[in-house]
C-alpha cells in the first residue's frame, strides 16, 4: 500500500470506466468475474493510484503512447494488470488481464514475427506457442 500524498482525501487521477457506444464497461465487466480476493486487491492498487499520481514502478508503469498499467500482485502469485490512459485529468480504465506467474524454469524469448518460444531449462524440447 502507498502512503497517501497531501489531502488522503482528495483524489489526484479519479479513476472512471472506459463505456463503449454501445454501453460495454469492459474493466468492469471483468472485474466482476473475479474472485473477491482479487477484486480487492486491484481496487486497492487502482486507489492508491489515483491518490497518489504520479507514482512509478512497481505499482505503475509506462507502456508508451500515453498509455499506462497498473500492475497488482494477487493471491498464489499471480499478477493483474489494468491499462489505462488519462483523459481530461481523469484515469481512464481500459482493459484487464490476470495471468498465472511463470513458472521458475521457463525463459521465454519472443521474436520479431511474434512468436513465442519457451525453453525448459530441464528438460531439452522447445515449444513454440502461435
Amino acid at each position: 500500500m502507498v502512503p497517501y500524498l497531501m489531502n488522503p482525501r482528495i483524489k489526484r487521477l479519479p479513476a472512471h470506466f472506459y463505456r463503449s457506444d454501445s454501453g460495454r464497461e469492459p474493466v468492469r465487466e471483468w472485474l466482476k468475474g473475479l474472485e473477491a480476493e482479487d477484486r480487492k486487491a486491484i481496487g486497492e492498487d487502482i486507489k492508491d493510484v489515483e491518490f497518489s499520481w504520479p507514482i512509478g514502478m512497481p505499482l505503475v508503469g509506462p507502456l508508451g503512447r500515453e498509455l499506462w498499467e497498473v500492475r497488482s500482485r494477487l493471491p498464489r502469485g499471480r499478477i493483474a494488470r489494468v491499462l489505462f490512459c488519462m483523459e481530461q485529468g481523469r484515469m481512464v480504465l481500459l482493459h484487464g488481464s490476470r495471468r498465472p506467474k511463470r513458472p521458475r524454469n521457463t525463459t521465454s524469448i519472443w521474436h520479431l514475427n511474434g512468436e513465442k518460444e519457451q525453453a525448459h531449462e530441464k528438460e531439452e524440447h522447445r515449444v513454440i506457442l502461435r
